[in-house]
Parts: C-alpha cells; sequence; structure tokens
C-alpha cells in the first residue's frame, strides 16, 4: 500500500516531463516554421522571428570558414519575390531542458542544404542563436 503514492507521483511527474515536452516541440516547430517559411516566401520579416537578435550563422564557402550574424545577412540577401520553388523539412528535434538542435532539409531540385539550428529557450520563447549549414 505504501508503494501507490510513489507510483502515482512517478505516473504525475511523467505525464508532465512529457506535457513539457510536448509543448516545447510545438514551440521548436513553431520558430522554425517562421525560418522556413519566411525563406520559402522571401519574407524578411517572418524570417526575422525565429532568430534570436545575436544570432550567428558558420558556413564553408569557395573552401573558406565563414561567420556571420543572421539578421543583418538576412537583410541585405532577401528580395521579395515569387515563392521559392523548394522542398523543407524538419527532420529532427532533440531537446535538453532549454535548449535544442534541429536538423532541417531545404530541396532544391537537385540541390540539398542541410541547416543545423541551435536553440534557446528564453523567456518561454524558443529563439535560434545559430545556424551551421552544408549543401549535399
Amino acid at each position: 500500500m505504501r508503494a501507490l503514492p510513489i507510483i502515482i507521483l512517478f505516473v504525475v511527474a511523467t505525464i508532465q516531463k512529457s506535457h513539457s515536452q510536448t509543448s516545447d516541440y510545438s514551440g521548436i516547430e513553431k520558430t522554425v516554421s517562421y525560418y522556413l517559411e519566411g525563406g520559402t516566401n522571401n519574407n524578411f520579416e517572418t524570417l526575422k522571428k525565429a532568430f534570436h537578435e545575436n544570432a550567428t550563422m558558420k558556413f564553408i564557402r569557395n573552401g573558406e570558414y565563414k561567420e556571420v550574424k543572421v539578421i543583418p545577412y538576412f537583410k541585405k540577401a532577401m528580395r521579395p519575390g515569387p515563392k521559392q520553388d523548394r522542398i523543407t523539412k524538419i527532420s529532427r528535434i532533440d531537446i535538453s531542458g532549454n535548449v535544442a538542435n534541429a536538423k532541417i532539409e531545404l530541396i532544391y531540385g537537385a540541390k540539398t542544404y542541410v541547416d543545423y539550428m541551435n536553440l534557446i529557450k528564453i523567456d518561454g520563447i524558443w529563439k535560434i542563436v545559430g545556424k551551421i549549414y552544408s549543401k549535399k
């Protein structure tokens, strides 16, 4: 009979943790969707919602390591225009407390880009703080 309260506490804690992870997963999907929708629709204001103001992007271009601030980079690079012809997919989300990583695939015909987004939950809102990417 003494084991029953312990079992009940365990079940309640498991349910709460599961609910919290589901909520975090949804929050991360929402943040990443701002990035994907903004990029697909060439809408900088939507894309900007995904990133922390100090987010960085790191990549290799022409054999050289590059590191830029995300928001100024996209503000300069994005131009209004027709919707991008691409397929986007969130391949994986890994959550550990208030940090997470999301793997995203962006398919443009024969070219596929893979983005790894590092996110932090700040004041209850998930924001991308770092992006690295590669072309397959």
